[in-house]
Parts: C-alpha cells; sequence; structure tokens
C-alpha cells in the first residue's frame, strides 16, 4: 500500500496520527491473512475470507482519506 509514496512520508504520518499507525497495522495484519489463505497455509471458509477483504478495504479507504488529507 503506497506505492509510489516516500516512505518517509509514511512513517512520519504513523509517528504523528495514532489513528492511521492503528488502521495501518490492521491493515497489514489482515493482507497477511489474505495472503496465507490464498497460498492454503491459513484455512478460512470463503464467508470469512470474503469479511476480512471487505474489512481491508475499508481500512485502505480510510487510510487513504487521512494520507490525502494530511499530506496537503
Amino acid at each position: 500500500m503506497f506505492e509510489g509514496q516516500p516512505q518517509e512520508s509514511i512513517e512520519s504520518l504513523m509517528k504523528a496520527n495514532p489513528e492511521f499507525r492503528q488502521l495501518y497495522y490492521r491493515h497489514q495484519e489482515l493482507d497477511k491473512k489474505t495472503a496465507e489463505a490464498g497460498l492454503g497455509v491459513l484455512p478460512i471458509d470463503d464467508a470469512t475470507l470474503g469479511n476480512i477483504k471487505r474489512e481491508k478495504l475499508q481500512l485502505k479507504q480510510q487510510l487513504n482519506r487521512i494520507y490525502a488529507d494530511l499530506s496537503h
């Protein structure tokens, strides 16, 4: 996530904004779960995987909103 954005600005935002940091780490956690489910390492049913993907998308949208608001 945030490809093409300066890593320093993301790190700075994570230090300055606890909400952004919390959302970012939760997104990373869900990203790992979806990757593991895709590899078959994490046995998970389709409904649960769908819920995880929806939550992950919502988090990404929130993170992008916060980033855009604070970057301009």
